[in-house]
């Protein structure tokens, strides 16, 4: 089974703000988001923060909802033999 990756990006001017995190990591990317808008020396803000933290959670909703329904049901026909 092969873990997803995904990416999140901000480009602000010439900076540019790339996130790579798994479902294993995505409380640490969290965590870097707050970080990096309490930096003074990014131009980073607390409303890029709390952005980009809420399409990380979109994408974990998103996700969760669509592997509950692609769990096999004990009616499939595999599960009878």
């Amino acid at each position: 089974m092969t873990e997803d990756i995904n990416v999140l990006a901000l480009v602000k001017g010439s900076e540019r703000y790339v996130f790579l995190y798994d479902d294993t990591s995505r409380a640490e990317t969290l965590r870097t988001l707050g970080r990096y808008a309490s930096n003074p020396e990014l131009s980073f803000t607390w409303y890029d923060a709390a952005v980009l933290s809420q399409k990380i959670r979109q994408e974990c909703h998103k996700h969760a909802h669509s592997r509950r329904f692609n769990l096999p049901l004990a009616t499939d026909a595999d599960d009878l033999f």
